[in-house]
């Protein structure tokens, strides 16, 4: 008995080791570092003041806010609109395939190419986004530009880019459902929405909470995208804790930027182990 207990204990160690060194001890290092002044030759200790600058300057905190918007529009819309295409994908239609294969494509494809095809689209100017509005008897629309569309503009790509792997997830949950269910349904007089929401969707539970969950923390981790369409701009319009970090490490503010590493994290964890809690709550209920 004893030396099955050295035994499991055998394979755990490696896995604390690793999780220690690459995990526990950078979190430690990062909360120190985050209440410093430092640089490469010293550290001066300054308590909180880092998290205070980090609330209390409004270009900061912005990026906090656009960070929550992200995740809430990003992760929501992708959630949703991923299921519907999903439940369209997986109908009787002659094309499924082929529309499979294009929405799949968008994940093929760096998001930095993504972010750079869409600045030229939507170009105050030159776009064709723009040209088509004009076309149809529109006025044109500075969609990196404005203040008030910038955002908003970033995150409708952060959707096209993002559904590709959602749907695919949908589509693997609702194809495995055991068509004898729908038949039932079919004989008791159900018609096809009735059949999306009191089979599909329940039956498919773990793979909505999968994007979900995938969904937020991709949100919150989005920064290659945004970068490449805005730069955090028209001001810090578009900025996410992501930019905000890079743009203060970038400036020489290494305690602030470390700071804000940690925010991010504390947010993350904040609002992800309750959702996956909740989730699997919903699950086992």
């Amino acid at each position: 008995m004893r030396k099955n207990k050295i035994y499991h204990v055998g394979f755990v160690i490696p896995l604390i080791i690793v999780f220690t060194a690459f995990f526990l001890v950078p979190m430690v290092i990062s909360l120190y570092f985050s209440m410093t002044v430092w640089n490469f030759d010293s550290a001066k200790f300054c308590g909180l003041k880092n998290y205070i600058t980090f609330f209390t300057t409004k270009s900061l905190w912005t990026g906090v806010k656009n960070t929550l918007i992200y995740a809430l529009l990003g992760s929501g819309g992708i959630t949703v609109l991923a299921f519907m295409l999903a439940a369209f994908l997986t109908s009787r239609i002659r094309t499924k395939n082929f529309i499979r294969s294009a929405v799949f494509f968008p994940n093929l494809v760096s998001a930095i190419a993504v972010g750079i095809t869409f600045t030229a689209m939507m170009h105050p100017t030159k776009g064709i986004i723009n040209k088509l509005i004009e076309f149809l008897g529109g006025t044109r629309i500075n969609f990196l530009g404005d203040t008030k569309t910038a955002l908003f503009s970033v995150i409708l790509v952060l959707l096209w880019k993002g559904l590709s792997i959602a749907t695919v997830i949908y589509v693997a949950g609702i194809t495995s459902i055991d068509t004898d269910y729908y038949e039932a349904a079919a004989i008791d007089g159900a018609n096809g929405w009735a059949r999306l929401v009191h089979i599909t969707v329940p039956l498919c539970r773990s793979s909505i909470n999968t994007v979900i969950l995938l969904s937020v923390i991709g949100s919150f981790r989005n920064f290659d995208l945004m970068w490449a369409m805005t730069g955090g701009g028209p001001g810090y319009a578009t900025d996410n804790m992501a930019s905000i970090v890079y743009k203060q490490y970038a400036a020489g503010f290494y305690g602030l930027s470390t700071a804000g590493n940690v925010v991010l994290f504390l947010i993350i964890a904040v609002l992800i182990f309750p959702l996956q809690k909740l989730l699997n709550w919903k699950k086992e209920v």
